[in-house]
C-alpha cells in the first residue's frame, strides 16, 4: 500500500469517526465512555495523518 492510499484511508477513517461522534452526541441514550472512545480514536488516526504528512 503506497504512502498516498494509506492517507486517503486514514482519512475516511477519520471522516466515519467524526460522523459516529456527532450522531452519538445527538442521540439521547448516548454513552459519553462510547463518545470519548471514538474520540480517541479520531485523535489517533489524525496523529497518524498529520505523522505520514510531515
Amino acid at each position: 500500500m503506497s504512502v498516498s492510499s494509506h492517507l486517503e484511508e486514514l482519512k475516511r477513517k477519520h471522516e466515519t469517526l467524526s460522523k459516529q461522534v456527532e450522531e452519538e452526541q445527538r442521540s439521547p441514550a448516548s454513552d459519553d465512555t462510547s463518545i470519548v472512545e471514538l474520540k480517541k480514536q479520531k485523535l489517533k488516526i489524525k496523529e497518524q495523518i498529520v505523522r505520514l504528512s510531515a
